[in-house]
């Protein structure tokens, strides 16, 4: 009697199907505990960023006396533009540079170069402004995360525009030491502005948003105040600016941040944007992650 090959197709299809169904059963479950995670990770930075927020009402005080320093700033700033564009070099910005170059030392050099870093930086700079944006997303603070986008562009736009106005040369290797050279007008310093935008409004929020003193509140005011303000001091030490143009820098970025927070304040007491406080990360209920 002739051999007949059995059908092994039916024996093994079953066994296949069961290898595929315990794979795609598997990847289901580690993708579903990797979002849970995730969400629990988002969670429980909303949750910590709520309980040390402060109330609206008390946030909303300060603002009243913004518009204020705001005009003083401003009618500062257009008095010193105007007088360094009649007086591009004027003596007391290079006695001021000299004093600062006088100290060499290799450790006084390096750090004023790390801190002007950022500036030189443009991927390094745009970075950071989307990681704070979209870490304070996260965390629910979306019209922070807006305000401070915003507050960036506006202070890049007007710094380019004041710049071409007033043209100002920059310091010279005949008048000081350029230890770090950059090119284009003087006035004001780019970096300053938007060390001002950045690091100030960080430094802002770490003040008026919450009241404990948590250690990640800690570390973002003691490195949002330390970039602050020694971004100053550097450009004149580097030779890049003359101390006039970092004092511009500070009033002009300085008067954008208050109108900036100004009108964060005003938005927010207007519940703007306001923290959504029954919604977590992906859009689910807090009661879905919390089972």
């Amino acid at each position: 009697m002739p051999h007949q090959p059995q059908n092994t197709d039916s024996q093994e299809h079953p066994r296949i199907d069961e290898l595929k169904s315990g794979v795609d059963s598997g990847t289901s479950s580690i993708e579903n505990k990797v979002k849970g995670e995730a969400q629990e990770v988002v969670a429980g930075a909303r949750k910590e960023v709520e309980t040390v927020r402060l109330p609206w009402y008390r946030v909303v005080r300060g603002g009243r006396i913004l518009l204020a320093v705001d005009i003083v700033m401003l009618v500062l700033f257009a008095l010193l533009a105007w007088w360094v564009h009649v007086h591009p070099v004027l003596s007391l910005d290079v006695t001021i540079t000299k004093e600062f170059q006088e100290n060499q030392t290799p450790w006084l050099k390096f750090l004023m170069i790390a801190v002007s870093y950022q500036g030189n930086t443009w991927p390094l700079a745009l970075g950071l402004i989307i990681l704070a944006t979209l870490i304070l997303w996260l965390v629910d603070l979306r019209l922070e995360a807006i305000t401070l986008v915003l507050l960036s562009s506006v202070n890049s736009l007007v710094n380019v525009a004041i710049k071409i106005l007033i043209d100002r040369p920059r310091p010279t290797a005949r008048l000081v030491d350029i230890i770090q050279g950059a090119g284009g007008p003087s006035f004001p310093s780019g970096h300053v502005m938007s060390y001002v935008a950045f690091w100030g409004l960080l430094f802002s929020f770490g003040i008026i948003l919450f009241r404990d003193w948590r250690w990640w509140r800690i570390a973002l005011m003691v490195v949002s105040a330390l970039m602050f303000i020694l971004v100053g001091p550097s450009r004149i030490y580097l030779g890049d600016h003359w101390a006039s143009d970092v004092l511009g820098a500070y009033l002009i970025g300085g008067a954008l941040l208050v109108i900036a927070l100004w009108l964060y304040l005003f938005l927010k007491e207007r519940g703007v944007l306001a923290p959504r406080r029954e919604y977590s990360w992906y859009r689910q209920p807090r009661s879905h992650y919390r089972r």
